[in-house]
């Protein structure tokens, strides 16, 4: 039985906005890197889960103010600084994706 952070609504996933579509490449990518591909392969016949939806759009928002701190301060927290805000692409990719399907 799934609880609130689980629950999609039963229906099939409903065509995404264009805009969308242009971002399911990336958020498809972002969660095979992330080992948590859907078991359809891609976002766009799968729901994005209430529990996901959640944490990439709070990680889609700070990830980026401290990869940009990082940036600032060279070496190897320049490299991480880029990773985080690649890793925040990815996150408001599938964030944006998650909304998408719910609006439509």
């Amino acid at each position: 039985m799934p609880n609130t952070f689980t629950r999609v609504p039963d229906r099939p996933v409903p065509e995404l906005p264009r805009w969308a579509r242009v971002l399911l490449p990336a958020a498809d990518l972002f969660m095979v890197a992330m080992v948590s591909r859907p078991p359809t392969g891609t976002l766009r016949t799968t729901w994005v889960t209430p529990a996901t939806l959640q944490l990439c759009a709070v990680l889609g928002v700070v990830a980026p103010v401290i990869g940009v701190l990082l940036l600032f301060r060279g070496g190897v927290a320049l490299a991480v600084g880029i990773l985080l805000i690649l890793f925040a692409a990815g996150c408001l990719s599938v964030a944006l994706v998650g909304l998408a399907q719910r609006r439509s």
